[in-house]
């Protein structure tokens, strides 16, 4: 049994034993069985659900903290004037990704503020992205690689 189902049958067990299956409460259930998960880690042998799991989060909180700063620069574009921007549509060349990672990598792009995802390229290995406002082509497609692509890789991986 892999230890993904064994942290999702604790976490059913809690609900059971508590008599309450909220999501709340099925998510309390899940952090304290995978606590005991980490507990008896050793007896369990190697595995690398934990580092998967620590890949996942980093790329949940990257991805929060990308949502606010994009926030932000989206507030800072409502308030200036609209001829100091300069959007355009950028190709992003990807890394080999499954069809899943590339599906990933689009909505993380497209919801956050002012960046869309437009369109993949026949070979997958190109992403086209409207940017609101380009200051360098290069430091956005850096930005993109270096930042939710390699992320959703690790996390995907």
């Amino acid at each position: 049994m892999s230890l993904l189902a064994a942290n999702l049958i604790l976490a059913l067990l809690w609900g059971l034993t508590t008599e309450n299956f909220s999501v709340m409460n099925l998510t309390i259930g899940y952090l304290v069985s995978l606590g005991i998960l980490v507990f008896v880690r050793r007896a369990l042998g190697d595995s690398h659900y934990f580092r998967d799991i620590t890949e996942v989060l980093a790329l949940v909180w990257f991805f929060l903290k990308e949502l606010v700063i994009a926030n932000i620069r989206m507030a800072k574009y409502t308030l200036s004037p609209l001829d100091r921007l300069r959007p355009g549509i950028i190709a992003v060349p990807m890394d080999f990704m499954t069809d899943a990672e590339i599906t990933l990598l689009a909505n993380l792009i497209t919801l956050t503020p002012g960046t869309l995802s437009i369109d993949v390229s026949k070979d997958k290995r190109t992403l086209f992205v409207h940017v609101m406002d380009i200051n360098s082509a290069q430091a956005v497609r850096d930005e993109i690689k270096q930042g939710f692509e390699a992320r959703v890789l690790r996390a995907a991986r």
